[in-house]
């Protein structure tokens, strides 16, 4: 699937570094955390910005930091190691 603007959010930072929120109930954690998943929002995204993303069901939590948002283009990603709930 793709990305859903409606389910991505800020919740902090300043002007260099910002931290954001994702749900992505309907897209695996592999799909999210791919490079240009964030395409969409170049507009909003910098280098070195984090992305929480919460996974299907609420059951992973994953980081991502943006590697890369070149404003116009490509928004690149890399996933740290998420967490799974038991």
């Amino acid at each position: 699937m793709a990305l859903d603007r409606a389910k991505f959010q800020r919740i902090g930072g300043g002007s260099v570094q910002q931290l954001h929120l994702y749900n992505s109930a309907a897209d695996n954690a592999a799909t999210v955390t791919g490079s240009g998943y964030f395409n969409a929002l170049t507009d909003q995204l910098r280098q070195n910005d984090v992305i929480i993303v919460v996974g299907t069901a609420g059951s992973t939590v994953d980081l991502v930091i943006v590697t890369s948002a070149t404003g116009a283009a490509v928004v690149t990603t890399t996933a740290t190691e998420g967490v799974t709930a038991t």
